[in-house]
């Protein structure tokens, strides 16, 4: 008998909380305005963390602008002083309520990328992004990343992407890498992996569109036991494709076939689900069932 945890997104619906407010870039040198922001974004993250714990959802990403524009150059004040109590105790609530917590850096952030000046800002992001989940207090925290473009060549984006990360201590704590619907299928995203000793996570969506030569539980089989290099539960995504969309786009909610074939997969291992989807924490709402502790039993 496998265990099951769910989670989703960036906002909670019901509470019409967000933590994922920002600004135009034009208007970053308001520091008053992106401090409020960020007040809010970590007031809403309490209030969603509680009303998680309520309704049994044990995981939640955090929006990748929870501090909007943090790790540009020109940001208008130190972030890390002024917003240091409020991550602590977050980070806290986090912790004693058992909810685990990611980020997931946008396409963008290309540390593969052959421009230096891209690469340099993507590491600039996932410092920013490792340093939250630092001052959270947060071991468990994931920071989700696609490993990028292929520029051409893979081999030389993997070497270029291997290189750039190498070296980055607090970004290996808490960094995943997530296959994609074009370029890196779950062979080669658990490769990446593997040389940066790192965990890799499946999303069924995408794995659907660049299947490469495998099943979703060959896929499973690859990148759950990634895991262990961490010692934590692996963790997968689950989205189903939105009707007249973009290859890829997520849909409202989970379809039953696509829950149906990510738990025959898993054939019963214990996993975190992060339920992509628009609906957020209502996405389950086609399944019937309560985003508590499910078993996994093929």
């Amino acid at each position: 008998m496998g265990m099951i945890r769910l989670g989703y997104p960036t906002q909670n619906l019901t509470l019409r909380a967000s933590t994922n407010r920002t600004l135009r870039l034009s208007t970053m040198g308001n520091a008053e305005k992106i401090s409020t922001l960020v007040h809010r974004n970590l007031a809403d993250l309490e209030d969603i963390l509680r009303w998680n714990a309520r309704y049994g959802f044990g995981l939640f990403r955090m929006g990748q602008s929870l501090i909007p524009f943090a790790s540009h150059p020109a940001f208008p004040y130190d972030w890390q002083e002024e917003h240091a109590r409020e991550l602590r105790r977050a980070g806290s609530l986090a912790g004693k309520l058992d909810i685990r917590l990611s980020m997931h850096p946008g396409q963008y952030i290309q540390p593969g990328s052959p421009d230096p000046a891209i690469s340099r800002r993507s590491i600039d992001e996932l410092r920013y992004t490792a340093r939250i989940f630092s001052m959270m207090g947060l071991t468990d925290g994931i920071i989700v990343l696609h490993a990028g473009g292929a520029h051409g060549d893979l081999r030389s984006s993997a070497r270029r992407f291997v290189k750039a990360l190498c070296d980055e201590e607090e970004i290996l704590r808490h960094l995943a890498l997530e296959n994609d619907e074009r370029i890196w299928t779950v062979e080669e995203v658990v490769d990446l992996a593997i040389t940066l000793g790192v965990p890799a996570i499946t999303d069924n969506l995408h794995h659907a569109l660049n299947p490469g030569s495998i099943t979703l539980r060959g896929a499973l089989d690859l990148s759950l036991p990634t895991w262990e290099v961490r010692g934590t539960r692996p963790k997968v995504h689950l989205s189903s494709q939105a009707p007249g969309k973009q290859p890829g786009a997520h849909a409202y909610a989970i379809e039953p076939g696509d829950w149906t074939r990510l738990i025959d997969a898993l054939d019963g291992r214990d996993t975190d689900v992060m339920l992509e989807a628009k609906g957020k924490e209502r996405s389950l709402e086609k399944l019937g069932l309560s985003p508590g502790m499910l078993t996994s039993d093929p």
